[in-house]
């Protein structure tokens, strides 16, 4: 079963880029017809979840500002445990 996520990608794989649906459909493994009633869907539901582009860019950043959150905590604890290995080989 494909996610809403994926079909949201290809949707904006071929509108962003471009490319042909039979291409983007082979490119993902699916079937030719399958982009283009999802695309189609997307219109009708306007831009896929009805974000207007401040809307999403202001997701996009939350998003982002989270990522970077999530990175920055990664990255302490993998100090934390280079640390520990090295107290612990000594």
């Amino acid at each position: 079963m494909l996610t809403t996520e994926f079909r949201e990608e290809a949707v904006r794989i071929v509108t962003e880029t471009g490319k042909p649906l039979p291409e983007v459909a082979q490119d993902l493994g699916i079937n030719d017809t399958t982009p283009a009633s999802w695309e189609s869907r997307a219109k009708r539901a306007g831009n896929g979840r009805g974000e207007s582009e401040a809307g999403e860019l202001a997701r996009l950043r939350r998003k982002v500002a989270q990522l970077k959150k999530d990175n920055k905590k990664l990255g302490m604890e993998r100090d934390v445990l280079k640390r520990c290995m090295v107290l612990w080989m000594k």
